[in-house]
């Protein structure tokens, strides 16, 4: 499903009130008088989210916003999972999108959000609001927070002392990709240790190559399958590019691609938005530039985004109503704007401008090149189709079983829940 235009409908802003000041004897935790503290657990800098729920403080003076981060974000889904099961978990959370919320959904983990406590989530777009909704039951349980984008982020200076322009065919890509290598600075900074990061950097570079939704869809329809040659060709494309890996690529993490690019001994790097906060706090002195590439066949390139998570709260929460007028504001216009201006990625709030000038040109390329992220749609599964195609990759790496073979096991583990 094509994700929406990112800046597309108006919003609802949610106007926060004192909570009551009756006397708190014999009264629930949402009557009291006393400050009650919503936990918040999430994954990032903890004071990106100090920053942003400090303005609904200063809204609610009755409302402590606790939040917690944890930056092993890979280990996010146990430490999650394992809090809203007991009774220690956060009042509200961060929640997986699409077939990762679907085990905390099943398990009874979660408040279903109606129209009547969220009013602003009737002016998502659907494609966007689908990410947080229960396969079964077609309920939402989360207010979605950001669309992510994956596409090839490059340091212009080194752009510009090399005479390299952002790539219009593939050819310019491989050939720019060569005058870099041959000036002793590594063109791509990708690893292959992490094998998370492996089928987002597939569908940055082999979108376009197999068609993006038209053939998802088709998948979904089976009519086609992931052995199809073009997507086959697609995903070979990993192989082709190695050169302009770094060497022992299959050894180097994701941060040590990440040090590459920040320290400038790497030229581009292919990764999500959300690498822009973190090189522009990392990588002092580095303008940062975007570009999708080229469709290898020539044409024009794709790309690939998604919705990632939302906000949902706890059923266990002591404090439901203070919680959901919470997830109120954070489907308001007004926290989608300091979303985007804090964290430096598009809000899913509807209506949000971005005044970062590179997110407003990343806009008006997914606006015209937009396609869905293959991965998110294709997730489900246990062990998950993503696991299992995320290992696939890296032994097509490791030079062990061919883009053929990984296709292979991504179409059989598909095809055991599709």
């Amino acid at each position: 499903m094509r994700l929406a235009p990112l800046a597309a409908v108006v919003l609802l802003s949610v106007a926060a009130c004192a909570p009551s000041s009756t006397s708190s004897s014999a009264l629930s935790p949402s009557q009291s008088q006393d400050k009650v503290t919503l936990s918040v657990w999430g994954w990032g800098p903890e004071e990106n989210f100090d920053k942003m729920f400090a303005a609904y403080e200063k809204l609610n003076p009755g409302i402590d916003v606790d939040a917690r981060s944890f930056t092993t974000a890979t280990e996010y889904d146990t430490i999650l999972a394992t809090g809203l099961a007991g009774d220690s978990g956060p009042d509200l959370a961060w929640l997986r999108a699409g077939p990762k919320l679907q085990p905390l959904v099943e398990a009874g983990r979660l408040l279903p959000l109606e129209a009547a406590d969220i009013p602003g989530l009737k002016d998502y777009d659907e494609g966007v609001l689908r990410s947080a909704k229960g396969d079964k039951d077609g309920k939402v349980y989360g207010v979605p927070f950001a669309v992510q984008t994956l596409q090839v982020i490059y340091n212009k200076k080194i752009f510009a002392d090399h005479g390299i322009s952002p790539p219009r065919t593939w050819a310019d890509m491989i050939a720019a990709a060569e005058k870099l290598k041959a000036k002793e600075i590594i063109p791509f900074a990708f690893g292959g240790k992490d094998d998370w990061m492996l089928p987002i950097v597939a569908g940055v570079f082999g979108t376009a190559n197999w068609g993006g939704d038209a053939f998802l869809d088709e998948v979904r329809a089976k009519t086609k399958k992931f052995t199809d040659p073009a997507f086959v060709e697609g995903i070979d494309q990993l192989n082709k590019l190695r050169p302009y890996f770094p060497d022992d690529m299959t050894g180097v993490s994701y941060t040590d691609a990440q040090i590459l690019f920040s320290s400038g001994k790497a030229a581009m790097f292919p990764g999500g938005l959300w690498e822009l906060n973190f090189f522009t706090e990392n990588a002092e002195g580095i303008e940062l530039g975007v570009f999708t590439p080229p469709a290898p066949k020539g044409g024009q390139g794709l790309m690939p985004g998604f919705t990632d998570g939302s906000y949902g709260v706890s059923a266990k929460t002591k404090y439901k109503a203070e919680a959901l007028k919470f997830a109120a504001w954070l489907a308001s216009k007004d926290y989608g704007q300091l979303y985007t201006d804090t964290l430096r990625v598009f809000s899913a709030v509807p209506g949000v401008t971005p005044t970062d000038p590179l997110l407003k040109e990343v806009s008006t390329t997914f606006d015209q090149q937009g396609a869905t992220y293959f991965m998110n749609e294709f997730a489900y599964g246990n062990p998950s189709s993503q696991t299992v195609f995320s290992k696939a990759l890296q032994e097509m790496l490791l030079g062990r079983i061919t883009a053929q073979q990984a296709a292979e096991r991504l179409d059989q583990s598909v095809a055991t829940w599709l």
